[in-house]
């Protein structure tokens, strides 16, 4: 069993997405999902009786499919891949309408061209370290998206995990010690030690270029959520709703993305 299949088989993301934090994660992400929806159904200037089924959605890494089940109740055509065995048995013990398979991001074989009109990466760039494993994923992604259509590609953050663990959990020292920080506090992951790779908007910029792959916008669905736990559940509901709101106004931001524990972007073929 690999340390992905160990971390995932004890983690419990369904239980992370219905926090306060993740609920704000989740509704953000799903309103920008909508939109590219939206966007595509414009382009393809539906008729009248167009339906959701029509929509074709790819999401990778699909975990226990907290994504690849809301939209699918929604009516839209899901198909989810995910890679560690655990996941996949609670996503299909759902008994959703949602077609899965396992797989890995960096091949998606299985899969052909040009079908799905939206493709999410919502947690293989986490677990991806080196570029050419992260290409693999985007132009695997960009291959099987139709023309058009739109892949949303989720990072996880430099520099949340510096002010989250070297700072408010006092491993600053003992990280720089290790040497897994530049000089100018970049992250530098270990690919046998680390599972987790953390990103700044120039590297995802770097890969985009060399993916061929145009931005439509990026945004953070969680922006500072994560390091507000505590506050937010302290929040009755009236003012946790100022917040989800306050998320989404301020989610596309520039100044405010790179704080922000995830960031996706949002890419166009």
């Amino acid at each position: 069993m690999t340390p992905l299949e160990k971390y995932y088989n004890k983690f419990k993301e369904d239980h992370r997405l219905t926090t306060r934090h993740g609920i704000v994660e989740f509704t953000v992400s799903m309103k920008h999902i909508h939109d590219c929806i939206d966007l595509v159904r414009r382009n393809q200037k539906e008729p009248a009786d167009f339906q959701n089924s029509e929509i074709k959605i790819l999401d990778v890494g699909a975990g226990t499919g907290r994504y690849s089940v809301a939209l699918s109740r929604e009516g839209f055509d899901v198909t989810a891949v995910e890679l560690v065995e655990h996941n996949l048995e609670i996503l299909r013990g759902k008994h959703e309408n949602v077609k899965s398979w396992q797989g890995d991001a960096r091949n998606l074989h299985f899969l052909t061209e040009e079908t799905f009109d939206i493709t999410l990466l919502f947690g293989p760039m986490y677990h991806l370290h080196s570029d050419e494993d992260r290409l693999s994923a985007l132009n695997e992604a960009k291959r099987v998206t139709k023309k058009g259509g739109f892949i949303l590609v989720a990072y996880l953050m430099n520099e949340y995990a510096v002010l989250g663990y070297c700072f408010r959990e006092g491993k600053i020292k003992e990280v720089l010690q290790k040497g897994t920080l530049t000089q100018d506090f970049h992250t530098i992951t270990n690919i046998n030690d680390d599972l987790y790779c953390y990103t700044r908007l120039e590297d995802i910029e770097r890969l985009n270029e060399k993916a061929g792959l145009k931005r439509r916008k990026i945004f953070a669905p969680d922006g500072p959520a994560d390091y507000m736990r505590r506050e937010l559940n302290a929040l009755d509901e009236e003012s946790f709703k100022h917040f989800i709101d306050y998320q989404l106004a301020v989610c596309e931001r520039p100044e405010l993305l790179g704080a922000s524990s995830h960031t996706v972007d949002v890419l166009e073929k």
